[in-house]
């Protein structure tokens, strides 16, 4: 508690310069009264000295973003230029450059580019001076952990990143309690750094210590942002919402205050940081989040079962909602509806061994047998249970099920460094269509059952479909739900049985490297066939609202999609700690005040 009263005071400190100081910058904001952050270009720019002075603030953790690609200029044959193309195909590598994302664009959007220059914060400190920094010197500011955003929002040309990559310290707590609240509400949990990403966290919490934590299916994505876009991993449906989990938070605002906050201190932020949206409040730097019994079990349930016509296609369809609807109401994960007809499953269950997994499924195995010429199993169906503390253990998954993982094989890795091998083809995906909404319980019911089939053939004729149950929480425990209804998620979630998501991407794009430009008529003709699949569904959902973290680039209404009625106050939560907008990222809360790149504000100062 002293470091953090003592962190407090500096920064408060630290962030007020002589009036004249501010006079004179604001002055100088634009000489037509509209405010800009300045570029390099600008005659307002920081100065060399300026820029030494932040890194001597930050103990030389100051340096100049080169793209990962600078090897390739002039060579884009040689070895050198091969080696690094591998490396970028490895999350772990990409996110230990601070040039480089997970995504590498969204045609007609955005394309990834690394920012002026960067601070690879070490402590709460570092990110204090840079937030000061930005905001006395009108910088676009930019924050990236895991690098993770299919919206680009952890990268901008011409910006000063705050790189939390090292800031990725996990720490099991037995019994925390939040600061400033009641000693009689210590719970088990973890506090983790903004800069880790969920596969170190897991490895810590269940694999070592036997417990289980709310994170991201996807292991490589960043902690912090997950929490901050809401949450939904494997085991949603009996967990909840991974916001939801959220004890204690710190970070730094726009006046660069740290600030420790939770239900009992700040708890109009605490309550914003539960899904309001990463990049737009401030720089999380530590998160504490709560610790769950461990279930005896984790298992999971693979199978792609083909339809020999559309109409035993849609006859197929209409019967696994039918057996989703008595069997599978708390399995997560999910099942996509394929433009050949196929349907493809690859869902978890908590708590159950083999042979309740394999009974849960039996109805739809015998459906699937009893009718040969309408259907066939493009491979024998996989349905197992494991105990639920080698879910993320990488030594069980290397000697049992290698094909499942792929591993971090550079010199001097974390031998825990691994991803699920269905991830792989997003790493470094150049993105061509993303969109989502939530299903609504009641699609699944005998009654509008038929409605959600007729949808779903309708939609996969333009494009694959998948519903992932695990990020609707309809048929969570009372607990869980109740815990959700605290945050600022769009409630809708609540009420959804699955999100659909209907998305497509490319190869890795690097426009400037021949032979790696992305094929921008091909990108467009599928972003047309998603948004015509989206089309069908939602003409059964018009209104489904749709996750910040998983949409449209350019979804429209986004504030009402991304949090309904809780986007009014989130804008007043913005407006108390970051009323100038210096945390900008595209689709965050605010951002209807600025130019699309974050740099003009829209009307007069």
């Amino acid at each position: 508690m002293k470091r953090r009263g003592l962190l407090t005071q500096v920064a408060a400190a630290a962030v007020q310069p002589p009036l004249g100081t501010l006079l004179a910058r604001r002055a100088n904001a634009a000489t037509d009264g509209v405010f800009r952050r300045v570029r390099p270009s600008d005659p307002a720019w920081p100065s060399a000295a300026q820029w030494d002075a932040l890194s001597r603030n930050v103990g030389g953790r100051l340096s100049k973003v080169q793209s990962p690609l600078t090897n390739c200029q002039g060579t884009p044959d040689s070895a050198a230029c091969r080696q690094v193309l591998g490396d970028l195909r490895n999350p772990y590598f990409i996110a230990d450059q601070p040039g480089a994302t997970q995504s590498t664009g969204w045609v007609d959007a955005w394309m990834s580019s690394p920012s002026a220059y960067a601070v690879a914060a070490a402590n709460t400190a570092d990110v204090v001076a840079a937030v000061n920094f930005a905001r006395e010197n009108r910088l676009r500011l930019v924050v990236k952990g895991g690098g993770h955003s299919y919206q680009g929002t952890s990268n901008a040309a011409d910006s000063l990143l705050v790189w939390t990559r090292a800031m990725n310290e996990v720490v099991l707590h037995d019994a925390f309690v939040g600061h400033g609240c009641a000693e009689s509400g210590r719970v088990a949990a973890v506090s983790i750094g903004a800069g880790a990403v969920w596969m170190p966290v897991y490895d810590a919490v269940t694999t070592k210590a036997g417990r289980y934590v709310q994170g991201g299916g996807c292991a490589t994505v960043g902690v912090a942002g997950l929490i901050l876009s809401g949450g939904f991993g494997n085991f949603s449906k009996r967990f909840g919402l991974a916001a939801a989990g959220l004890i204690e938070a710190e970070i730094v605002t726009a006046d660069g205050i740290v600030r420790i906050v939770n239900a009992c201190t700040h708890p109009d932020l605490f309550w914003a940081l539960k899904g309001g949206g990463g990049g737009s409040l401030g720089v999380v730097t530590r998160v504490t989040l709560r610790t769950h019994d461990l279930p005896t079990w984790f298992g999971a349930a693979l199978m792609t079962i083909k339809a020999n016509s559309d109409a035993a296609y849609r006859r197929l369809i209409r019967e696994f909602i039918a057996v989703y609807r008595e069997h599978l109401w708390h399995w997560g994960e999910s099942v996509t509806f394929r433009r050949d007809n196929t349907l493809a499953v690859s869902m978890v269950s908590a708590g159950l061994d083999e042979t309740e997994a394999k009974a849960a499924w039996q109805s739809l195995l015998d459906y699937v047998a009893a009718a040969p010429e309408d259907f066939g199993f493009s491979a024998p169906p996989r349905i197992v249970s494991i105990p639920a503390r080698f879910w993320w253990d990488g030594g069980f998954f290397q000697k049992n099920l290698p094909e499942a993982i792929r591993s971090d094989v550079r010199p001097g890795a974390l031998a825990g460094n691994f991803w699920w091998a269905g991830d792989q083809a997003q790493v470094g995906a150049f993105w061509h269509g993303y969109q989502s909404t939530w299903l609504p319980e009641s699609l699944v019911s005998a009654e509008h059952a038929d409605r959600l089939a007729d949808a779903l053939l309708a939609a996969s004729r333009h494009w694959s479909v998948a519903l992932h149950f695990n990020k609707g929480l309809a048929g969570a425990p009372a607990e869980a739900l109740a815990a959700a209804r605290d945050t600022a998620i769009n409630p809708a979630a609540l009420g959804a049985f699955a999100l659909a998501i209907i998305a497509g991407h490319g190869p890795p794009a690097y426009p400037d490297l021949p032979g790696h430009s992305p094929d921008l008529q091909a990108a467009r003709q599928s972003a047309g066939a998603i948004g015509r699949a989206m089309e069908e569904l939602r003409k059964v959902v018009p209104r489904g609202g749709s996750y910040v973290a998983e949409s449209n680039f350019f979804e429209t209404g986004w504030q009402q999609s991304f949090w309904g009625s809780n986007s009014a106050r989130l804008r007043e939560v913005k407006q108390k700690y970051d009323p100038d907008g210096l945390f900008f990222v595209h689709h965050g809360i605010g951002s209807e005040r600025w130019s699309d790149d974050g740099f003009t504000r829209r009307g007069s100062l």
